[in-house]
């Protein structure tokens, strides 16, 4: 089961991502003053904006679930993320607004890794092991093939984080220290769940996490075309870039929907 303190957690959470999707996407040119920070241009601020759309649906499942293995998985992408951000807070404090959005974004990342961590522990005896009824077994080698894929973004998205200033370089619109950062977190979040499927490829484990990375996909993709002006073209990485995407959103939505299919498809 999912613990109530857990389901509780969730909804304190799920009012700050819904107010920071808002602000990111409907005010992006005005974040030095209602955000936490300047974010220079707004597609950076869509991307990060993405990432809270698909925690938006994340944590309103974990709300209301009551099965914990099928948001387990979620808990260890939330953490890294998280951990992420603030460390980049950390080493940029000076690039901050000394305004309520950043004590709201400083209190909220400085709690989150580690309060996600110890729910994550405490579930462990909470945890189904063995599928649910009609659940469908995830191929080994789609298993295989999408967690090369996360370890491939999760790698790129450290690079980034480690180097930001290396990555602007080469990335499809400009990075400042701060923003490839926080664009390196959002790429880690993909890597971690999906290395979960080396040892768990029961899909009702991953139904929820899956929707969630479509959102994600999906909002991104609307950043892309809402924000074109941002892109570099001159450099190939956009066009790599928007190539992958584009890619993610094909294979996670077809895998998507073979395993839905599956899933209704009775059973001897």
């Amino acid at each position: 089961m999912v613990l109530r303190t857990t389901r509780g957690v969730a909804v304190v959470i799920l009012p700050f991502l819904v107010v920071a999707a808002f602000l990111l996407y409907v005010f992006p040119d005005r974040t030095g003053e209602l955000f936490a920070w300047a974010i220079d241009p707004p597609l950076s601020a869509y991307l990060l904006a993405s990432a809270y759309v698909g925690g938006i649906w994340f944590f309103v499942r974990v709300a209301v679930e009551r099965r914990w293995h099928r948001v387990q998985h979620g808990f260890p992408a939330v953490a890294v993320f998280a951990g992420a951000l603030l460390v980049a807070t950390l080493l940029h404090l000076d690039r901050f607004s000394p305004n309520l959005s950043f004590a709201v974004w400083m209190t909220l990342y400085a709690t989150t890794p580690f309060a996600v961590v110890i729910l994550a522990v405490i579930q462990r005896r909470h945890a189904r092991r063995d599928p649910e009824p009609g659940d469908v077994e995830i191929p080994r080698l789609a298993a295989l093939g999408l967690a090369a894929i996360g370890a491939a973004a999760f790698l790129f998205g450290a690079v980034v984080f480690v180097a930001p200033g290396f990555a602007a370089s080469f990335w499809a619109w400009e990075l400042t220290p701060l923003t490839g950062r926080v664009t390196g977190a959002v790429l880690s979040l993909t890597g971690v769940v999906n290395a979960a499927l080396l040892w768990d490829r029961r899909w009702s484990a991953f139904r929820i996490l899956f929707q969630a990375q479509l959102l994600s996909l999906a909002a991104i993709c609307l950043s892309l075309f809402v924000r074109s002006a941002d892109l570099r073209w001159e450099r190939p990485m956009t066009a790599v870039f928007v190539a992958l995407v584009a890619g993610a959103v094909l294979s996670y939505g077809a895998f998507t929907a073979w395993c839905e299919r599956e899933s209704r498809r009775p059973r001897p």
